[in-house]
């Protein structure tokens, strides 16, 4: 069962950051190629991760808008 992505776990997993581990955020939003450019790059040399500051809530928006639109595509589909 899919669980709706949340914008305070996006927020908390940016703070990863701080400790090294920049992009988890992506990761959790399901970003998987940007996530690992921000991990190698450390966010794109912080800039990229300021900006993601002020991204987060959109991505949660789409990140659960994406997985709601594939839910109602495979049940509309014929067994």
């Amino acid at each position: 069962m899919y669980t709706p992505r949340s914008a305070g776990i996006g927020y908390l997993l940016w703070l990863g950051c701080f400790f090294g581990f920049c992009g988890l955020h992506r990761f959790y939003m399901g970003k998987w190629v940007s996530g690992l450019i921000w991990l190698f790059t450390f966010g794109l040399l912080g800039i990229g991760q300021f900006i993601d500051l002020f991204l987060i809530p959109s991505m949660t928006t789409n990140a659960n808008r994406g997985v709601r639109f594939e839910q109602r595509r495979v049940v509309a589909m014929p067994a």
